[in-house]
C-alpha cells in the first residue's frame, strides 16, 4: 500500500520524497501565517464585540462589561415597544410647578409619545415603585390559582405590610398581589418572591433580567420592595415603560384599577379588606386606571398614574414630588385638553 502524506508510521522515505514533504509543509504555514494575519487586523463590523479597524488588535470583552444599548435621543430607553419616545424634543403641554419634581413624564399611553418632561432620565432612588417590576415577574412565573406560602421572613420585613399574614399559611396569588399592589405590602412582596423563584436573592435576579429585557437603561433592582435605596434606582423615562407593560398585562391592570379590594384570607371572618394607596383613586379623580405609589425618605413621594379620556390614555411619572397627586391631576388635565384640541 503507497505510504500518504500525514498517514502516520515509521516507514523511511526516499529522497525525492522527503523534498516533496517539505516543500507541501513550507506551503501550508506559509498559508497558515497568511490567514492569520488577515484575520487579526480585518475590521470586525461588530462594534458591540469590540470591533477595530485595520491594523488594531481585536479584544475579546465580557459580557457583563459590555456597554448597555444606546438611548434614544435625549436618553431614556431603547429598542423596545414600550419605551416612550424622548427624540422628539417639543412638548406639547407646558406646565410648570413651585416646587418641581426631581423628575417627571406626561406621555401617551398607547403611543409612548411624551407632553411634558423634566429630567426623564435622572437617575433616583424609586422606593415602591419596585413592585411594579415584582409584579410583572410574579405574573410571568405564578400560574393564576396558585398558592403562597407566608414565611418568617415575609412577617420580619420593615415599612408598609399587608399586616394581617399568618405565618406558614399558604394564600391565593391573586389576593397576595392586591397586597402587594394596593397598600405596597413589603410583606407580600418577599413572599411572591420566594414563591416564583424560591429565594428573593434569585428573584431579584429575575427582575433585573426583565428589565434589561424591556429595554431599560438606567434601571437596576436590589430587592422586590425597593424599601432600601441602595442599588435600586430607575429613572421616569424607564418607569413609563414599565407602568405600560403592567396595564398591558390583563392580569395586573384589573389590580391597579381598584380603590379597594375584598378578598378571601385564611382569619377569622374569611376575608381581607384592602385599600389603593393611590391617590388619584382616593379622591375619585375621572378614569383613572391605576398604577402605583412609592415613599421612602430617599426616594420622596413617587408616583406612576394612569387615566383615560374617551379613546386618549395618559400616563404620568412623578418622583421626589412635594405632592404627587395634585401634580398629577394638574397634568392630566392639561394632557386632555390638549388631546382634545388636537381632536378638533
Amino acid at each position: 500500500m503507497p505510504y500518504t502524506l500525514f498517514q502516520g508510521g515509521r516507514k523511511r522515505q526516499s529522497g525525492w520524497l522527503r523534498a516533496v514533504l517539505a516543500c507541501v509543509t513550507v506551503a501550508v504555514c506559509a498559508a497558515g501565517g497568511l490567514l492569520l494575519f488577515l484575520g487579526e487586523t480585518r475590521w470586525s463590523g461588530r462594534p458591540d464585540r469590540g470591533g477595530t479597524r485595520t491594523g488594531e488588535a481585536t479584544p475579546t470583552v465580557p459580557r457583563q462589561l459590555r456597554p448597555a444599548p444606546a438611548p434614544l435621543a435625549g436618553g431614556g430607553t431603547a429598542l423596545s415597544p414600550l419605551a416612550v419616545r424622548l427624540d422628539d424634543p417639543q412638548d406639547r403641554v407646558h406646565l410648570r410647578f413651585k416646587r418641581q419634581p426631581r423628575s417627571g413624564l406626561l406621555f401617551d399611553l398607547d403611543t409612548g409619545r411624551v407632553l411634558w418632561r423634566r429630567d426623564p432620565t435622572r437617575v433616583l432612588p424609586i422606593a415602591s415603585l419596585t413592585k411594579m417590576m415584582t409584579a410583572l415577574v410574579v405574573a410571568d412565573r405564578v400560574p393564576r390559582g396558585a398558592k403562597v406560602k407566608i414565611t418568617k421572613e415575609a412577617l420580619h420585613s420593615k415599612g408598609s405590610a399587608v399586616g394581617v399574614l399568618p405565618r406558614n399559611k399558604w394564600i391565593g396569588v391573586n389576593t397576595m398581589l392586591h397586597g402587594l399592589l394596593l397598600p405596597s405590602g413589603n410583606d407580600a412582596a418577599i413572599a411572591l418572591a420566594q414563591r416564583a423563584a424560591g429565594t428573593v436573592p434569585r428573584f431579584v435576579r429575575l427582575m433585573n433580567r426583565k428589565a434589561r429585557s424591556l429595554g431599560l437603561t438606567c434601571t437596576r433592582f436590589s430587592s422586590p420592595h425597593g424599601y432600601k435605596n441602595r442599588g435600586n434606582h430607575s429613572c421616569a423615562a424607564d418607569l413609563a415603560a414599565i407602568g405600560r407593560a403592567v396595564l398591558r398585562s390583563p392580569r395586573l391592570a384589573r389590580i391597579v384599577k381598584r380603590r379597594q379590594a375584598v378578598l378571601p384570607f385564611p382569619i377569622k371572618g374569611r376575608k381581607i379588606f384592602l385599600y389603593n394607596n393611590n391617590p388619584l383613586l382616593r379622591t375619585g379623580y375621572p378614569g383613572t386606571t391605576g398604577v402605583k405609589t412609592g415613599f421612602t425618605d430617599a426616594a420622596g413621594l413617587c408616583l406612576v398614574a394612569s387615566a383615560r379620556r374617551g379613546r386618549v390614555r395618559l400616563g404620568v411619572v412623578l418622583l421626589h414630588s412635594v405632592n404627587p397627586g395634585d401634580q398629577a391631576r394638574k397634568l392630566l388635565d392639561r394632557g386632555f385638553a390638549f388631546a382634545r384640541r388636537s381632536a378638533g
